[in-house]
């Protein structure tokens, strides 16, 4: 989760939400992302996104059914779907997300029985760290405004 929060740190300084991923493949990290929605004006670019994308290209696979991602804050819908597209097999996520989380926290899209995957995950990994980083990045934005 470390390595995950040192992105998330990377989103943070380029003024982007700070989320950060990483797919940990047979022990070791085989693909990194961080939210670049602002920066490639793209609604789909979140860090759990661009770190499956980049774990398929390193694997040369759509499937990432030996894998783990380890994220800053519980997936979105969006994001949770990928995942059970991609039939990754765990998900470690630091801060629960109340408002948009796809892991249990308002809906539960990895452990949907109607659906063809579902992914292990455990929540809280770090969670006062990733939660703080956030915490700050959005008071800073009230701030600002």
């Amino acid at each position: 989760m470390m390595e995950a929060l040192k992105e998330a740190k990377r989103a943070f300084d380029e003024d982007e939400v700070p989320v950060g991923a990483v797919v940990v493949h047979k022990g070791r990290v085989i693909a990194r992302g961080y939210n670049q929605i602002e920066r490639l004006k793209d609604p789909t670019a979140h860090a759990e996104m661009l770190a499956l994308t980049s774990a398929s290209n390193f694997l040369e696979t759509k499937w990432l059914s030996e894998a783990s991602l380890y994220v800053t804050i519980e997936p979105c819908s969006m994001c949770a779907g990928a995942l059970v597209l991609a039939r990754i097999k765990h998900v470690y996520f630091g801060a629960k997300d109340p408002k948009t989380g796809a892991c249990g926290s308002v809906v539960n899209i990895i452990n949907n029985k109607k659906l063809n995957h579902r992914i292990e995950a455990k929540g809280g990994i770090l969670a006062r760290e990733c939660g703080a980083l956030l915490s700050e990045f959005f008071r800073m934005k009230r701030k600002k405004l």
